[in-house]
Order: structure tokens, then C-alpha cells, then sequence
């Protein structure tokens, strides 16, 4: 599961050198990423369904399997076409592991040992997406980006074999294939791929453009045809019925939202690195990996105190933490850099374990086994669409906003406002003395890329500042979560 969401992140530190060694034209590149997590988003909600058909044990190997087999297919491509089926075959695979990880947490384990296993599968999660950048980094300027995917074979071929030798033999239903509703299956896949390409545009296009529109309203249209056919039948694709259940559809809220601003952080310290501070991607990943140490660090803690607090004054204090973190990086100026981010990234890390590991609980401890594995996947799909949502926002922000930004404070330098000297970096007394006419003619060429730039660090603040706002707003759900009292009931009725 790691490198499945490892691969997202790593795979971009080499768009560049991918395009150029297959001949891929630029603008066609971000399909690389897109086919992958549109194959990931389809494969998540059905993994209740694959689960119940070939059992958690074979499901797990298959998947693990192809996977691997599809990472080196991608590492032997020679052109683009077969860089996206492989990738596609990827995405798939890599999502039917996601869920079914968090699904082995609560039908492989004791509830006494139910806390280490969600924070060992947890850590795996949120870690990738943080080390990403330093690994892709390394691996780029170390060696090709064949090794981009390549890394995944060994791995593979390890957790393939153990999990074969030791999860539990049970046998499938092959019975659910022959009452496979095709329709909906068609449905689902349209709805998510439609919403998924429509996020991605929106940002280009314009979130009005005919383009996206369509693509919103296709995925709308289809979403709804979906639900209407899986709530009338006995055997649904996904059980939706799991969101009648309060706790547990907060806690998708909760994944929802923590997948904004997990996925959004990691966009935007990169953006930020590489475009103001114009750092490499090896540097990029040392700086980022601050948060990573602080994950690591709070995972044993966020396990001891989930066994004796109550989840909701974890979840209380891991969202308002993680707000505050996202809301300190909102202040940034040209010249931020390790030290300033230290204590943001420090926020952010130790806030995270405390924003998984109670939600995933409190989503998923109270279903009985025959129902875990449909209830993991929707749960870790709305992490994975707040993530596509909060990229979405965060590009519209940034390229919508940057322009703007650079032309006002363009405009006040040129009426000789010294409080804008700091944002674009050049001294105060330099405008205060100038003359109109002066800072007119010779100095806003000078001073035009300083002031791009200043643009740019406000419409990212600004980005930083939405996720703070986002993020905060799921406290609001908290007080409607239902008591937890039944924990020691529900671990008798899983023991017995």
C-alpha cells in the first residue's frame, strides 16, 4: 500500500524526463498522472465486492501482483500509449490495496491490537505522499526513470509471497460475479472518471467552461443513476447503506476533509519550493520531510492515547491542530524557507495520526465483518476525492489569483506605496524616494519579476489559508458524533 501511494508523488519529480525520453508532447504528460488515479478511484469502492468474490487473501496477492507485474510494464514502455494502459492496470490495482489494508485492520486483528494495526496502516498512508518528493528526487538524479516504477517489483514480489504463505485461507463466493450488475458497474466508473478529468481541467479551463461543466453534469448524471440502482438492489456493487449509520458517515466527512488538506499540503510545499525558492526535488524532499519525522514520532503516542481518551477530544484536538499548522504556512513570504516551515510542518505532522486514527475507528469499528470491506472503501474513497477537490481548488486559487495579485501590488508600487516593499523584496526607501514617472518608466521592468513572484507567495497564502478554513470546518461535525460507550461490547461480539 505504501508504494501504491508512494507512486503518485515519485512518478512527478520525472514527468519531465519521461516526456522527453518517449517523445511525449508536454500537455499530454499530466495524462500519466490522471490515468492512474482515475483507474484508483474506481478500483476503491469496488473492493467490498472483489473482497466477498475472491476473498480478502487472494484479492490482496492478485492486486499485489498486478500491480507489480504493471510497474514493470510501465518501465518498459516505449511510447505513450502503452505507458497509459500500464499505468491504468497501476492505478487499478494500487486501489484495490489501499482499502483492503484498512479492511485487514478490523477482520485480521484482536480489537486489543486494532489501534497499532489502523496506526502502522495509517503511518504507510499519509507518510508516502511526504516522502514522495525525496525519494522521486533521489531516484531521479541517481538514476533513470525507469527506477521510478522498477522500485515496486521487488517489494512486490516479497509481499505477494508473504501474503499468500500467511493470511488466512478462505474461500470465495464466486457466486456474486454471475449477479454482477453491469450497469452500475458502468455507471460508478463513468461518474468518477468524469469527475475526476472535470477537477483536472477545471483549473485550466475555467470551472464555468463548457468542458467542465459537461464533465461535472456527466458525472452528476451518472453519480445519481448509480445510487438510484444500488439502493434498489438486494446485492448492490457498493453498499451506500453504510452512510445511514451517523458515526460512520462523519468519519467520511472527517476523510473528506482531511484529504483536502493532507493532499493540498504536499501540493503546495513543493509549488512553493520548486517555483519561488527554486529548489531542486532532492532539496524539496529534505525540507518535507520534517512532517514525515513528526508522523513517525506521534504515531506510538496517537496509539496509547486512543486507548484511554475519548476519539472525539482526539479528533477535536488532531483537527484544530492540523488547522493551525495549515494556517501558519499562510504567511509566507520570497524568503521562507527550512526554518520558517520547521514549526508548521511540525504541526501538520504531529496533528495527522490524530486525524486517521480515531475517524477510521470510529467509521469502521461497529460494522460486522461481512460489511468492513465495503465500508473501507468508500471511507478511504472520500479521502482520496477530497484530495482530487483540494488540488482542484488549490490550482484554481493559485493560477486564478496570481495574476491579480501581482497587478495590485504592480499598482502600488507605482503610487509609491512603501508597505509593498517587503512583498516583492526590494528596500523601502528605494520607492519612498523614487518619483512616479521614475518607478513608471524604469523601474517596474526591473522590479517585474520580483513582483510576479510576490504575486504568485500571496495567491499560495492564500491557498495555504483556504485549507486552514476547510480543515477547521470539520470540527463543526464532531459534537454530532454518537458516544462510543459500546467498545468493550463490540470487542465481545468480534471475539466471540
Amino acid at each position: 500500500m505504501f508504494m501504491a501511494v508512494l507512486d503518485i508523488q515519485i512518478v512527478v519529480t520525472s514527468l519531465p524526463d519521461i516526456s522527453e525520453a518517449l517523445s511525449i508532447e508536454p500537455d499530454r504528460m499530466s495524462w500519466v498522472q490522471t490515468a492512474y488515479l482515475i483507474a484508483e478511484v474506481i478500483a476503491i469502492p469496488l473492493t467490498g465486492l472483489l473482497t466477498r468474490v475472491f476473498s480478502l487473501r487472494w484479492l490482496f496477492v492478485g492486486a499485489l501482483t498486478l500491480f507489480t507485474v504493471a510497474s514493470a510494464a510501465c518501465a518498459a514502455s516505449h511510447g505513450f500509449e502503452t505507458l497509459i494502459v500500464a499505468r491504468v492496470v497501476q492505478g487499478f490495482a494500487g486501489g484495490v490495496l489501499i482499502p483492503s489494508v484498512f479492511s485487514a485492520v478490523f477482520l485480521l486483528f484482536p480489537f486489543r491490537q486494532q489501534g497499532i494495526a489502523t496506526t502502522l496502516a495509517g503511518v504507510m498512508a499519509v507518510l508516502a505522499p511526504t516522502v514522495g518528493p525525496l525519494v522521486g528526487g533521489w531516484i531521479t538524479q541517481t538514476y533513470s526513470w525507469h527506477w521510478l516504477f522498477l522500485v515496486n517489483v521487488a517489494p512486490g514480489i516479497v509481499a505477494a509471497a508473504i501474503a499468500a504463505r500467511f493470511l488466512p485461507r478462505e474461500a470465495g463466493e464466486y457466486t456474486h460475479v454471475r449477479t454482477l450488475d453491469v450497469a452500475s458497474l458502468i455507471l460508478m466508473a463513468i461518474a468518477l472518471a468524469a469527475l475526476e478529468i472535470g477537477l483536472k481541467d477545471a483549473p485550466k479551463h475555467g470551472w464555468v467552461s463548457l468542458r467542465v461543466l459537461g464533465l461535472l453534469a456527466l458525472s452528476l448524471i451518472a453519480g445519481f443513476a448509480f445510487v438510484r440502482r444500488s439502493l434498489g438492489r438486494s446485492q448492490p456493487i457498493v453498499d451506500l447503506s453504510a452512510l445511514a449509520d451517523r458515526n460512520f458517515a462523519i468519519g467520511c466527512f472527517l476523510s473528506f476533509t482531511l484529504g483536502i488538506g493532507l493532499y493540498g499540503s504536499v501540493y503546495l510545499m513543493p509549488v512553493f519550493l520548486g517555483f519561488v525558492r527554486e529548489h531542486g526535488p532532492l532539496d524539496i524532499g529534505h525540507i518535507m520531510l520534517v512532517t514525515g519525522v513528526a508522523q513517525l514520532v506521534t504515531a506510538p503516542i496517537a496509539v496509547e492515547l486512543e486507548r484511554r481518551v475519548d476519539g472525539r477530544l482526539l479528533m477535536l484536538a488532531g483537527f484544530a491542530l492540523f488547522a493551525v499548522g495549515l494556517g501558519l504556512s499562510a504567511f509566507q513570504t520570497s524568503e521562507t524557507d527550512f526554518d520558517e516551515m520547521l514549526v508548521p510542518q511540525i504541526l501538520r505532522g504531529s496533528a495527522i495520526m490524530f486525524c486517521l486514527l480515531p475517524p477510521t475507528r470510529l467509521a469502521l469499528c461497529q460494522f460486522p465483518p461481512e460489511r468492513v470491506a465495503d465500508a473501507s472503501g468508500l471511507f478511504n474513497l472520500m479521502r482520496n476525492l477530497g484530495g482530487a477537490i483540494g488540488l482542484a481548488l488549490i490550482d484554481t486559487v493559485i493560477y486564478g489569483r496570481a495574476p491579480i495579485l501581482a497587478e495590485e501590488i504592480g499598482q502600488r508600487l507605482k503610487s509609491g506605496d512603501v508597505s509593498v516593499a517587503p512583498l516583492v523584496g526590494i528596500p523601502a526607501e528605494t520607492i519612498a524616494t523614487a518619483t512616479t514617472r521614475t518607478i513608471d518608466a524604469a523601474m517596474i521592468e526591473t522590479v517585474r519579476p520580483l513582483v510576479e513572484r510576490a504575486g504568485l507567495v500571496s495567491a499560495i497564502n492564500e491557498a495555504w489559508a483556504m485549507l486552514a478554513v476547510i480543515t477547521a470546518l470539520a470540527l463543526l461535525a464532531l459534537p454530532f458524533v454518537r458516544g462510543q460507550k459500546s467498545r468493550a461490547a463490540f470487542a465481545t461480539l468480534r471475539t466471540t
